[in-house]
């Protein structure tokens, strides 16, 4: 199938220029690069201008409860195993309401890539801040300028000990599809964090990120076994000092022997990169590693237990009688 044959019939419901546009393009091309099968693919969503992707997509689908997409995955990944699930899903819907969903979702590492939108606001209800909306950011919410701390979806995701963590942004298409394909050949739960420009209600909050003229000195991308270099001349990189990422000077130039080698498995240097939520941020993945998955051990134990009946599983134990 061709990345046009993946898409519905359905008009595309977003306003002009909204980043979600290029994030449901690079979708359907990984569906074509990876050959995905409708007829076992299921995308599960939550509430917000993200989670109207299932409607847009020639496969399975539900467009289910603000927050509960994590647990409705779950639920399909239990009783269909072999089922490929994708849950969509932005940053109100999934690290508001459905933050307790998210966590246990990662933590138990059921087998779902997470394409997370952030737009740092509440778009479909016309404004409002949101998790991870910026201290001082102005909104129908907080004409003030909001005075909550910005809640980080990587270290978030590194406390629930997630086993693949990423990021990319609706700018960079060929970086966006490559990590929606490590998403999807990663063995667990697999969190790819998504920077989205919402044009109507926080238009350019990441515009130092995604411009090409200052994203050279804003951003990185990361890449396992590969020295991380920083600026126009690649001549800086990182240190950890006291827990403390640092940007240093190369001396001599060019000599990458000093660099700071990414490594995707050490988990220490992966939250130090995570925890990087200024000026600097890293793109690519930060972090993963291999462990059971959660409906792989579920139905094992169904095996070795067999099967009970709901009467005898209610009456096993120390019960009372009255």
């Amino acid at each position: 199938m061709k990345a046009k044959d993946y898409l519905t019939d359905q008009d595309v419901r977003w306003c002009p220029g909204c980043g979600d546009y290029s994030v449901l393009k690079q979708l359907t091309e990984v569906f074509e690069a990876i050959g995905a099968d409708p007829d076992n693919t299921v995308l599960i969503s939550g509430i917000g201008c993200s989670s109207r992707l299932p409607y847009y997509i020639n496969t399975y689908g539900l467009h289910g409860l603000h927050g509960r997409a994590p647990a409705i995955a779950t639920g399909v990944k239990l009783a269909s195993p072999d089922a490929d699930v994708w849950l969509v899903t932005g940053d109100g819907d999934a690290l508001s309401i459905g933050g307790n969903h998210l966590i246990h979702l990662l933590r138990r590492n059921v087998n779902v890539p997470i394409l997370l939108f952030n737009n740092e606001v509440y778009g479909l209800t016309k404004g409002q801040y949101s998790p991870t909306s910026q201290p001082g950011q102005h909104s129908r919410s907080s004409p003030l300028g909001s005075i909550d701390q910005a809640l980080n979806p990587l270290t978030l995701a590194m406390g629930a000990n997630a086993s693949f963590i990423a990021r990319s942004m609706d700018r960079s298409p060929a970086h966006l599809r490559e990590m929606m394909i490590a998403a999807k050949a990663h063995h667990g739960s697999a969190l790819l964090e998504i920077y989205q420009n919402c044009n109507v209600f926080n238009d350019g909050a990441f515009e130092r990120f995604s411009n090409k003229q200052h994203a050279i000195d804003h951003t990185f991308h990361v890449e396992h076994g590969k020295p991380i270099l920083i600026g126009k001349d690649q001549d800086k990189t990182l240190q950890l000092v006291q827990g403390q990422v640092e940007v240093i000077k190369l001396s001599p130039a060019g000599d990458v022997s000093q660099a700071w080698t990414h490594d995707i498995h050490d988990p220490i240097k992966a939250y130090a990169l995570a925890r990087m939520a200024g000026d600097l941020r890293p793109f690519g993945i930060i972090y993963q590693c291999e462990r059971p998955v959660h409906e792989q051990e579920v139905h094992r134990a169904m095996a070795e237990q067999g099967q009970q009946s709901l009467e005898v599983i209610l009456h096993a134990g120390r019960i009372w009688e009255v």
